[in-house]
């Protein structure tokens, strides 16, 4: 693992997901692998489960930040779990430590995740999320997604 590796966050709902989102956060997480990215994800299950399990698959190194103070309860597909004990107040470290954003769906959690990105300078891509007027880039597909935030840090 690098040093100048970047660290990517793909955040989206843990719960009520359709397949269509859960395929879009695999191939978002297999493709931020292969790009030779850090991926970091809240931990659990949902798009944070999907996203780990595509960037397992494609052999990269994968980051849950656990809103529990049990390393236990993340995704079987992280090489590194991190109980916070913070609970939802965990979004912030998560956002935190990345270079980038890319969203996949959404909830409130992960609203909250976009807002904190977007106000504290985090370049944050949308796919399959809201429309929002200001701060996250929209991209059609996960490979977009992908593509566009690579770009993004590259910028920095």
């Amino acid at each position: 693992m690098s040093r100048t590796a970047q660290y990517v966050g793909v955040v989206g709902p843990g719960s009520d997901v359709t397949e269509e989102v859960l395929a879009e956060a695999a191939e978002v997480g297999r493709l931020l692998a292969i790009a030779g990215c850090i991926v970091v994800t809240g931990g659990l299950g949902g798009v944070m489960e999907a996203t780990s399990r595509g960037a397992s698959v494609a052999g990269g190194v994968t980051v849950g930040i656990l809103p529990g103070a049990v390393r236990d309860e993340g995704n079987e597909h992280l090489t590194i779990a991190l109980p916070t004990g913070m609970g939802e107040m965990r979004n912030a470290l998560l956002v935190r430590t990345c270079d980038a954003i890319i969203c996949v769906g959404g909830s409130w959690g992960t609203l909250s995740e976009v807002a904190l990105a977007v106000r504290t300078g985090v370049p944050v891509v949308m796919v399959r999320g809201w429309d929002l007027p200001e701060g996250p880039l929209p991209a059609p597909d996960a490979s977009a997604a992908v593509e566009l935030a690579l770009t993004l840090l590259d910028q920095r």
